[in-house]
């Protein structure tokens, strides 16, 4: 008898990808992560990467991460509630919780799962969730876990999140409302202020996700709670340690209540071995620079606005984007993915992006500024993107 590949259905849908011009095969990073890095064998401009301050290569750190890995070792050796929490899991925990003007704060092994163990963990199947319709998966993976009733409201439409919390008033259940603080895919920020005093007049939990808010937003990179002034308003932030931190990891910070609480039920937390040391000795390396070097923020934003200019003056679509991250709205998936690669092939690195990443005819191909880039870089980088998409006819 012959046997059948009870898996093959995957390769068929692997096929079905390539032909349709979707298939994305992983690029290979052969140095550290710079503006000018060495992928696949290329030395290319890098728009892709998430490292805002360009701390991930940082002596600093790396000192940092070296000295901590031959005090302590190279890894815990167990979860945090058996004997993974070390001292240093510790002091990174306050040190953060003091940087966001919190109580208290946990680190989860990925801003991921620092989502999904949060939602899942406080909400039960009688309660409420009201999302922005562009939060991002670890938010809608968090809200599926949780088995609350989930209640979507178009991007950025207060009135509409209002209207939803209006219609469960006297509904059984606690009622959570939640939003990205940057949408990772637009590069928008968003409303803050009027969530967050719905939030309250409602009785609802304020959560906000500032994965790509951290390091960017706010005085030093505390984020978007503090970029618009609402500390003590916002009942649960949560941040990463892997983007504008430059390390690995994630966060959650509130109340000492919920941080005990998530020790207790956050499912990410209980049953993944902590970070090893160097990690976390790298990511407090990371916070202090954010204290001291204000400057590189400054210059973040000074390169945001320099290469902003520049894809608007060549007449690139650049969607809603406030922020470093800026889509190159394209279309349709088949050519986002095209353009990524002949961009690719002259020298600039950076990723297409089509559905179910987002909606179907919005893909686009997205560029990252950091600190690091000069404006030599940037100025080719506008050169490239511009002689390719003329070339394509993404521009005419």
């Amino acid at each position: 008898m012959t046997a059948t590949n009870p898996l093959s259905y995957l390769g068929e849908q692997l096929e079905a990808w390539r032909q349709a011009g979707t298939y994305q095969r992983l690029r290979v990073l052969e140095s550290p992560c710079e503006p000018l890095s060495r992928v696949d064998g290329r030395e290319v401009i890098n728009l892709a990467s998430n490292n805002y301050l360009g701390l991930a290569d940082h002596p600093k750190l790396v000192e940092a991460a070296i000295a901590a890995t031959k005090k302590y070792g190279a890894g815990s050796g167990a979860v945090r509630t058996i004997s993974g929490t070390m001292s240093i899991h510790i002091e990174l925990e306050r040190r953060i919780a003091q940087f966001k003007h919190t109580e208290a704060c946990v680190v989860f092994q990925s801003g991921f799962a620092a989502n999904a163990g949060t939602v899942s963990a406080i909400l039960t199947p009688e309660d409420h969730i009201i999302t922005d319709a562009l939060n991002h998966a670890s938010i809608i993976d968090g809200c599926r876990l949780s088995r609350a009733k989930i209640h979507v409201f178009a991007h950025r439409d207060t009135a509409a999140a209002g209207k939803i919390l209006d219609d469960l008033a006297g509904a059984s259940g606690r009622k959570l409302l939640i939003t990205d603080g940057v949408f990772s895919m637009d590069g928008d920020i968003g409303p803050l202020p009027s969530l967050v005093e719905i939030a309250e007049s409602h009785g609802a939990i304020m959560m906000i996700d500032d994965a790509h808010s951290s390091g960017v937003l706010g005085r030093n990179g505390r984020g978007t709670v503090d970029h618009f002034g609402l500390h003590g308003r916002v009942d649960i932030q949560v941040g990463t340690l892997s983007k504008a931190v430059g390390v690995l990891g994630g966060y959650v910070c509130g109340s000492r209540d919920l941080i005990e609480f998530l020790y207790h039920r956050a499912r990410p937390f209980l049953f993944s071995t902590s970070h090893p040391p160097g990690v976390a000795a790298a990511c407090l390396a990371a916070f202090e620079i954010l204290e001291n070097e204000p400057e590189r923020i400054e210059k973040l934003w000074d390169n945001t606005r320099y290469f902003k200019a520049a894809l608007n003056n060549a007449g690139f679509d650049t969607g809603q984007s406030e922020t470093p991250i800026t889509p190159i709205m394209v279309g349709e998936a088949k050519m986002a993915h095209a353009f990524s690669a002949a961009l690719f092939e002259n020298g600039l690195f950076a990723t297409g992006i089509g559905f179910p990443t987002v909606p179907e005819g919005k893909a686009r191909v997205r560029t990252i500024v950091t600190a690091t880039h000069t404006r030599e870089l940037l100025d080719r980088a506008a050169e490239i993107l511009t002689r390719v998409a003329k070339q394509m006819g993404v521009l005419r």
